[in-house]
């Protein structure tokens, strides 16, 4: 199977330096960690449910069912591109040298932004589990623990990768079953009726832009599947195994997460008071509540190993993309983020911008006061983007006459999943960028979408100056037939 998996690496145009160490569920860990229902869940519960009441939970649905869409189109395109980086190579192959790499760099700047919201996420419940008091400083200092901690595991290879990650997910997945099931059972205030009512959410606005704001809580829980696919070259069999990781991503990962947010939802005594502002932490009111002072902490240890393996797949997925640049010639430093560790066949310079950039997001947040929803806005953004820009780079293909060749393929019905999958990516991103703080100054209000122009522009006048583009010899654009391109 090696012997196969590097014949065709080398049909592609590469020799790796990873060790094929990853299993089907290793790498399967590594999306669900990536997309972790309790990061996703945890992180936004309050902000999302004081906007959009109990039916917010529906957007969960909502943006599964959408995500799904795009992960069937990345299981054909990594089917036949299984390279090291995911969306940076598969741009790459689908469309050209150009697109490629404004479509790695609007990812790699989102998922190093990505690391330091979860890392800044993790600070209060780090805070709480050490039992300090839960402030700006504390939440910064304790993030930097978390990523410091995610480095150290991540520089030691791709079996202690492996590892942690199988061991993130079965301590996520048991414990979100067992936290919710507990909260179910001894817990529960309200109805499944509650999950129709918004308790007098958006009653200013007006209540379908209440549930779109409301929303970011789906949008921020389903994206982690594409993580299987950054680390292609780390799998055995990744053309057959990776597409079906990524869709388990999404099976388990989404159940979990609907799971997790109907068991807290359902055991808040009072949902006017979340909207009020007068309870701003449901989740540690319903976790204290539910278990207690000692076990409160057995529940925040449990959500701390989320954090982390969050934290570490993230990671993993930042230094593969940025060593797939390095490796093409198509970022300055290249010589320095290609090289590898003889000892874990890893690239450590490249984790080692993984760790540090988020460190500079998270120590640059004491300026805000509301830093994590601006963190997490842009981060999110920043993915979407990515994501879109190689959907958008599969269609296209398609209707130049790209028929994905790997064996995970959709057939006739390709054309309207890859329709489907940009027209909801387009919709998600709009919803975003989306003005709704019309009291702010204009800058605030249009952060998410002017950070965003922001990235991009500099990514163009990079394209410009430094002409990436022009530099290695790694096959671009080959998807598309010769006479067609």
């Amino acid at each position: 199977m090696t012997s196969t998996d590097d014949g065709r690496l080398a049909d592609l145009g590469y020799t790796s330096e990873f060790r094929r160490e990853m299993s089907l569920w290793a790498n399967f860990s590594l999306g669900f960690t990536y997309l972790s229902p309790v990061v996703g869940i945890y992180t936004l519960f309050a902000v999302s449910l004081a906007t959009g009441g109990p039916p917010m939970i529906w957007s969960l649905v909502i943006v599964g069912a959408g995500q799904f869409l795009v992960a069937l189109v990345f299981g054909e395109i990594v089917s036949q591109y299984p390279l090291s980086g995911g969306i940076y190579p598969w741009a790459r192959r689908l469309w050209g040298r150009k697109w490629a790499w404004m479509t790695g760099w609007v990812y790699l700047i989102a998922l190093l932004v990505t690391i330091a919201s979860v890392a800044y996420g993790a600070g209060p419940y780090l805070s709480a589990f050490l039992g300090i008091e839960v402030s700006t400083t504390n939440t910064i200092m304790c993030a930097m623990v978390i990523l410091a901690i995610a480095v150290a595991i991540n520089l030691a290879g791709t079996r202690a990768l492996a590892l942690a990650a199988i061991i993130g997910f079965t301590a996520e997945l048991v414990g979100a079953l067992a936290v919710g099931g507990w909260l179910l059972l001894t817990q529960r205030h309200h109805g499944l009726g509650a999950l129709f009512d918004s308790f007098g959410a958006g009653s200013e606005t007006g209540y379908l832009a209440a549930f779109l704001a409301a929303g970011l809580i789906g949008i921020y829980q389903y994206y982690g599947f594409e993580a299987c696919g950054d680390v292609a070259e780390e799998v055995p069999d990744p053309t057959r195994r990776i597409p079906k990781a990524m869709r388990m991503t999404i099976y388990v990962g989404g159940a979990a997460a609907i799971f997790v947010c109907l068991a807290l939802l359902l055991a808040v005594p009072d949902f006017p008071a979340v909207i009020s502002g007068a309870s701003p932490d449901p989740v540690s009111d319903v976790l204290t509540a539910a278990f207690g002072p000692v076990g409160l902490r057995v529940v925040l240890g449990i959500v701390l190993v989320s954090f982390l393996s969050c934290a570490l797949s993230l990671q993993a997925a930042a230094s593969r993309l940025l060593y797939s640049y390095a490796r093409d010639g198509m970022i300055v430093g290249s010589g320095l983020f290609r090289r590898f560790s003889a000892k874990r066949h890893v690239p450590p310079y490249a984790m080692l911008v993984a760790a540090l950039v988020p460190a500079l997001v998270v120590a640059g947040s004491i300026i805000s006061e509301d830093a994590l929803v601006k963190i997490i806005s842009f981060a999110t953004l920043g993915i979407y983007l990515g994501f879109q820009m190689v959907v958008l780079a599969a269609l296209r293909a398609r209707l130049l006459g790209w028929r994905p060749s790997g064996p995970f393929t959709l057939g006739s019905a390709g054309l309207a999943v890859n329709i489907g999958a940009l027209v909801y990516g387009v919709l998600a991103i709009v919803n975003m960028i989306w003005p709704r703080t019309p009291d702010a100054a204009w800058y605030d209000n249009w952060l998410v979408g002017l950070s965003g122009l922001v990235v991009v522009g500099l990514g163009a006048l990079y394209l410009v100056a430094a002409r990436p583009q022009e530099l290695g010899v790694a096959p671009a654009g080959d998807a598309i037939p010769q006479e067609e391109r």
